[in-house]
């Protein structure tokens, strides 16, 4: 059995009514919102992130979930199905998960549209029952990712990105909606109670750890979802690089952020400095950064009492960074 279906196992349930109502959540009385609706519903990827809240919730609550487990999954998803929209017009993309990309198939103008659609009935689906607690947490997710989208915009310009303000970065673009997801989960079974706060962190440290792993993927060799060598072609400071950049001499800095800046699309400069990367050890303060988030997010765990919602979430975790694509 695949580590995503062993996962899965102990919210099956859960997860075939929240496909049901994530569909439903959808619907519009506008045709043509509703032929592109169905055409993302039928292209979903893993759905960890609804897997997340169910898997959450039933650990804290020992195996109970409600209507508001329900709606802060369908909320989580709404809101990552539109940001995915708008990336892909941020980005320019004509594919998203092998298919062609809402942009590539009604252009920028309808795919803004639709995202701005689904990000109103994420929202609505909360202030509509009055899950306000919900609302909040997903709003700061929101909020957060675009500020994190930026700051890398910003940084990216002049390549001068420390450790610090790479960890926010990646903090605030990707571990942020996974800390939401846990948070959600905790807070929709048992609202104002510490859980929320605990898992949140859980989530936040297993985003960092799947960024990382992310990052990590540009020097590989293995067949993947990206090219090697692509953060570097799009000027993207990461974890790998920037170690490797404080620890060379100025000479060997000078010729690393020329290379980064004015040859990213030079195939034999590119695998040039992912050579010199891996020879200075940027590959190896990497992996361990990414183990030492893992471990912290698996001692979080440690405080919940053994089942199989728990062994999911511990499968999760090892799943993040032991993945191949």
């Amino acid at each position: 059995m695949k580590v995503t279906s062993r996962i899965k196992l102990p919210v099956e349930n859960e997860m075939e009514l929240f496909e049901k109502k994530f569909t439903e959540s959808m619907s519009s009385k506008v045709a043509l919102l509703n032929r592109i609706t169905h055409f993302i519903v039928n292209r979903k990827g893993k759905q960890m992130r609804p897997m997340f809240v169910f898997l959450v919730a039933k650990m804290v609550s020992e195996g109970e979930v409600n209507e508001r487990t329900y709606r802060g999954a369908s909320v989580i998803e709404l809101i990552h199905t539109a940001t995915l929209v708008h990336d892909d017009v941020v980005d320019d993309s004509n594919r998203r998960r092998g298919f062609f990309s809402i942009n590539a198939l009604w252009k920028n103008k309808i795919a803004v549209l639709v995202g701005d659609y689904l990000l109103s009935k994420g929202l609505l689906l909360s202030i509509d029952n009055n899950d306000f607690d919900l609302l909040k947490i997903i709003s700061v997710a929101v909020r957060e990712m675009s500020e994190g989208e930026l700051l890398q915009i910003e940084k990216a310009r002049r390549l001068d990105i420390t450790e610090e303000v790479y960890y926010e970065i990646i903090r605030q673009k990707t571990a942020t909606l996974i800390a939401a997801c846990c948070s959600l989960g905790a807070a929709s079974v048992r609202p104002d109670s510490e859980e929320v706060e605990k898992m949140r962190l859980f989530g936040e440290l297993i985003g960092m750890a799947f960024q990382i792993k992310d990052d990590l993927f540009d020097y590989g060799n293995e067949r993947i979802g990206k090219p090697t060598g692509i953060d570097i072609k799009e000027q993207k400071m990461t974890l790998p690089l920037i170690h490797t950049l404080n620890k060379v001499s100025e000479k060997e800095k000078a010729w690393l952020i020329n290379s980064v800046k004015n040859h990213n699309k030079d195939k034999k400069r590119v695998n040039e400095v992912i050579a010199f990367v891996k020879a200075n050890g940027g590959l190896d303060y990497a992996v361990a950064k990414m183990k030492e988030f893992q471990q912290r997010a698996l001692v979080i765990l440690d405080d919940y009492p053994d089942s199989p919602y728990k062994d999911s979430l511990i499968l999760m975790v090892n799943y993040v960074i032991e993945r191949k694509k």
